[in-house]
């Protein structure tokens, strides 16, 4: 009966698949599926995993779970692709169209400095570090590449579950044995409906963590296992993006900017991405260093007015935002790399934390560390050692390489952004990375304690958007699809930490979650009764950006996955 759910799931809806896979576990007695390897995340890393598994042995069972109703409907990023790691793991996929109609070669790099908001000055190219050159790389929607590299794993005989979100992690002996799914049907204050049906337990030998940054499952195994005991803790940064379609006079396929500088001031970490692609398509983005001090600085309201700048206006002006969406990105670099393995499996892609920042790229990274962990199993299983040797690997392969070299970019900036700038163009092309010293990013402290009290600073007055280039953030919210059944919020406040939100917050930081989320989750309102301000959660708007369990005072809450398929529904991000 099950393999007969599955062969039907690609030509009906998505609801009707997941109800029906639980619907089948229920009739055998809540009976686990097991498989060889379990994947947790159907992500570009998550999935070269799965195809070089059966690359290397065509008879692995082999199951992918991805919290997103469709493969794709949760990723969102730049994206400049470099094709590395691809070119290793298929090598025809320029045959078989593996990028998509939209794919657009890269074949102008542009970087600018804003230096406030009419002016600009353009880094001469011979100044601009290699690293930042795009020459082969495509832009892409990364979605759509997951899309297509899902068909082809399913071609292979691996399984794919979309709709099927990690809910709690199983273990035996101290060893991860697989993952229970998220339940379905229940009312906001947790009875059971009609429709209500438990989660399923799904039993791999080896378990492969690919949620991307801030994973829920994955940082539940970092703390468990100790992974970060020899690195620096993870820092991010948050990214919020939109897709335009303009029109045809202002569209140049393959254009490529990146700007730094205003509307951030020099201690805030950011910068910006614009790319063309193919059929009127416009990729812009804004992104944050979470980190960051001013409460009163709001992601989102800073990259509407950065859609204002002459440099940037003249790209969209005429045009239509179609899409909408936000995700934190792992900024750490090789000082924040965790351990990878641990008793019963591994974590890959940004799970880890593969992003190489000054490059903004991440894909291939996060792809070829899939690979790594296929390859570390595969082993695994013929020399039965039941020891995965994935750190090892990733030590003599090029991803280790690559985020040596760049070590400093990125940690150079807790200095400002001026002597950032500096000292990357100093190691970019004359020490380039054989510099014997290391910075540290964040000197382990955590993005969240880097936000000062509000007493230190002047609430921002951000201008107000003309519903043409800039728009307020509900409408915005609209276009990116998102959507939650009436359930439990999956947006938890810590139990020992009940008290943080209405005194610790609003009272010491002035609510900063209220500006920081780009989808309006967290709002404070007056109680007329006490005088005082309360937060109110609104976790249907929630995007999973993950945004909150980062930069949170104290880090208040516990983001959990909501029923499966629910969240956003990104389209080309």
């Amino acid at each position: 009966m099950l393999r007969n759910i599955l062969s039907k799931k690609n030509v009906i809806n998505n609801n009707f698949f997941i109800t029906n896979i639980r619907k089948f576990c229920y009739e055998v007695k809540n009976e686990a599926l097991k498989y060889d390897v379990l994947i947790v995340g159907g992500g570009p890393a998550g999935l070269s995993s799965a195809i070089r598994l059966k690359q290397l042995n065509e008879n692995l069972n082999v199951c992918v779970v991805e919290k997103g109703a469709e493969i794709g409907s949760h990723i969102l990023s730049g994206n400049v692709f470099e094709t590395k790691a691809l070119d290793e793991l298929i090598t025809d996929w320029k045959e078989l169209d593996a990028l998509g109609p939209d794919a657009t070669k890269a074949k102008d790099d542009n970087f600018l400095y804003l230096s406030n908001e009419n002016n600009s000055y353009k880094v001469p190219k011979f100044l601009q570090p290699p690293i930042l050159n795009n020459h082969n790389n495509y832009i892409i929607s990364l979605g759509s590449l997951t899309k297509w590299m899902a068909d082809y794993a399913e071609n292979m005989g691996v399984e794919i579950y979309p709709g099927f979100a990690a809910n709690k992690i199983l273990y035996k002996d101290d060893k991860m044995i697989g993952i229970k799914t998220s339940e379905m049907g229940l009312n906001k204050d947790g009875s059971k409906k009609d429709t209500y049906m438990d989660g399923i337990e799904i039993h791999a030998d080896y378990n492969i963590l690919a949620e991307g940054a801030r994973g829920s499952c994955s940082e539940k195994i970092i703390e468990k296992y100790d992974l970060r005991k020899d690195c620096d803790i993870q820092s991010y940064g948050l990214g919020i993006k939109e897709v335009w379609e303009v029109p045809e006079e202002n569209s140049n396929p393959g254009y490529i900017q990146h700007t730094f500088g205003w509307p951030l001031d020099n201690s805030t970490y950011g910068g910006s991405f614009l790319y063309h692609m193919k059929n009127n398509k416009i990729l812009i983005g804004f992104v944050v260093g979470l980190d960051y001090k001013n409460p009163y600085l709001s992601p989102y309201q800073e990259f509407q007015r950065f859609k204002h700048h002459p440099d940037v206006k003249k790209h969209i002006e005429g045009g239509e935002c179609i899409s909408y969406g936000a995700r934190v990105i792992n900024e750490g670099g090789f000082q924040s790399i965790p351990k990878l393995s641990f008793p019963g499996g591994c974590l890959i892609g940004c799970s880890a934390g593969f992003v190489n920042v000054p490059k903004i790229k991440g894909t291939h990274t996060a792809m070829k560390s899939g690979m790594l962990a296929a390859e570390a199993i595969n082993e695994d299983l013929i020399k039965k050692k039941n020891i995965l040797d994935l750190d090892e690997r990733l030590k003599n392969s090029w991803i280790y390489d690559e985020l040596k070299g760049v070590r400093n970019y990125g940690a150079s900036f807790k200095y400002g952004n001026y002597f950032g700038i500096m000292y990357s163009g100093l190691s970019g092309w004359i020490l380039r990375g054989k510099e014997p010293w290391t910075f540290s990013k964040n000197n382990n402290i955590p993005d969240s304690d880097k936000t000062e009290l509000a007493e230190k600073h002047n609430p921002i007055k951000y201008p107000q958007p003309d519903n043409k280039i800039s728009f307020d953030l509900l409408t915005n919210l609209q276009k990116s699809g998102t959507y939650h059944e009436d359930q439990p919020s999956h947006l938890k406040i810590k139990k020992n930490l009940k008290n943080i939100p209405n005194t610790l917050s609003i009272l010491k930081y002035d609510g900063p979650e209220q500006r920081f989320c780009p989808a309006k989750v967290y709002e404070y309102n007056l109680n007329e009764e006490t005088g005082m301000k309360e937060l109110n959660i609104n976790s249907q708007n929630c995007i999973h950006c993950k945004c909150c369990s980062i930069k949170m005072p104290k880090q208040y809450i516990d983001w959990n996955v909501p029923e499966g398929g629910n969240g956003p529904s990104y389209n080309i991000m």
